[in-house]
């Protein structure tokens, strides 16, 4: 099961692969190749734009359609759900209220939010705003207390209620800043926060400090009427259409939308290709570095950095909703950037385009390789003793649900998908490397759900 949001921090492994000899990058037609590979071929996507920005300009290379049902193509000014690559963002903001003098990088965060307002704490030490933009608050990666009414849109019902209750009420369970672990909870609490001390809301907060002084004309969190003939129809990971994404409290960590012109102005910016009176918050945002959970790979203010031995170290920051993945990243030290942008949330996304194109040695992912399973003729009534929820950590859980004879899966965040019989309580999915298993009581009601992907087991509690 994929996280909500989907981010992946980037673990680049040493493969070696052919170089692109003198360029910096490849041919367009190489890369327009990689595209009708992943689309037509491996079937992970409907539509894909890539953006390359370097000295010498912009590049623009897409395949696929806005929509299964709309074959116009897309382009630079397509707009897609960003979903995490929006933790950037917040973050730059949090780096420009520094330099304005009205935050700091070590004030609580309870400093920012309503009196009555309880934020854990943890052996005399509070979670500070830096702690949330490098996921070292100790918060976990969703509120417990988000159960949303429907899987198709995970976020629009969660409210500020929700999630003062949840801060008010939870006990970290290790020492802040000991240990990385991403949370779109801790940066959608960030977001939160700013706009509180600035006394708008997350869009309006985002727009003064960040897209209007860069000129980023169609970024925004809601689309305009006019603006929606352009924006991409988003699939789920079996290429069905699923909601779009609406997060109004936890928005600073999945709500923008974007076009891949105007993240390359955003990546121009980065490199110092453009003057902005953001580069100075831009740097700061470097200067930041804390562990990121694997060998070579560090976060600062919202910007992930790998650095694999005798490579090129590149920055970046990837994400996606229920329909959609995204890739930023920018190597500043040979001046070159990359965005990628799809409208599928498939196993295998964008980021590892992204991360080639910046890295040569980084190799494309191939597609998923599923088990060979045989279904089977199941009686229904024995379906309905799986039926529940199944924690597989505090926050993430699955839901077994029945539409007409088959059983659904849908994960904390995620879309529903098909689960198919081959024995009296074991499933497999043919969306992923899937395999379920229930554990039964004398009733025939399940007690534990067993989850295999890709080799790995993890079993999962039903909750009462």
């Amino acid at each position: 099961m994929r996280r909500a949001f989907y981010l992946s921090i980037i673990v680049i492994t040493a493969t070696a692969t052919a170089g692109f000899a003198q360029t910096l990058f490849p041919p367009d037609s190489v890369i327009r190749s990689i595209l009708v590979q992943r689309i037509d071929k491996q079937h992970q996507s409907v539509g894909i734009v890539v953006g390359l920005i370097d000295l010498t300009g912009r590049r623009i290379i897409s395949h696929g359609a806005l929509a299964k049902n709309d074959p116009r193509p897309l382009d630079g000014n397509t707009i897609f759900e960003i979903g995490s690559v929006t933790k950037v963002f917040t973050s730059l903001v949090l780096a420009d209220m520094v330099r304005r003098g009205e935050v700091k990088l070590d004030d609580p965060v309870a400093k920012y939010l309503p009196a009555d307002v309880r934020v854990p704490e943890r052996n005399g030490r509070v979670i500070t705003l830096v702690d949330l933009a490098t996921h070292s608050s100790g918060l976990p990666r969703i509120p417990t207390n988000l159960q949303p009414k429907s899987m198709a849109n995970p976020y629009v019902d969660y409210t500020v209620e929700q999630l003062y209750a949840f801060l008010s009420g939870y006990t970290l369970p290790r020492d802040i800043g000991s240990e990385f672990e991403y949370s779109n909870l801790g940066v959608g609490l960030l977001g939160h926060a700013l706009a509180c001390r600035a006394g708008v809301d997350y869009e309006t907060l985002v727009r003064t400090h960040v897209l209007d002084p860069l000129g980023m004309t169609s970024t925004r969190v809601t689309i305009p009427n006019d603006w929606k003939s352009r924006f991409a129809a988003g699939y789920d990971a079996e290429l069905r259409p699923p909601a779009s994404w609406d997060l109004p409290t936890l928005a600073g960590a999945g709500a923008l939308r974007s076009t891949v012109n105007d993240l390359l102005t955003f990546v121009a910016a980065n490199l110092g290709f453009t003057s902005s009176p953001l580069s100075p918050a831009m740097a700061d945002m470097l200067r930041v570095s804390r562990p990121a959970g694997a060998p070579g790979v560090t976060i600062g203010l919202g910007w992930v950095t790998a650095a694999p031995p005798a490579q090129p170290k590149f920055i970046s920051h990837d994400g996606g909703t229920g329909g959609f993945r995204s890739f930023v990243g920018f190597d500043p030290a040979r001046r070159i950037g990359v965005v990628v942008l799809s409208n599928a949330a498939t196993a295998v996304g964008v980021s590892d385009i992204g991360a080639h194109l910046l890295n040569d040695k980084v190799p494309l992912m191939p597609p998923p390789v599923k088990a060979e399973h045989k279904e089977i003729a199941i009686n229904v009534a024995v379906l309905d003793g799986y039926l529940g929820t199944y924690q597989l950590v505090p926050g993430f859980d699955v839901t077994i649900a029945r539409r007409g004879d088959r059983l659904t899966a849908q994960a904390t965040g995620q879309g529903a998908f098909d689960l198919f019989p081959e024995g009296p309580n074991l499933f497999f999915a043919k969306v992923a490397d899937i395999q379920i298993r229930f554990e039964t009581d004398s009733s025939g009601k399940a007690t534990v759900m067993a989850l295999t992907q890709s080799g790995i087991t993890n079993r999962a509690p039903r909750i009462p």
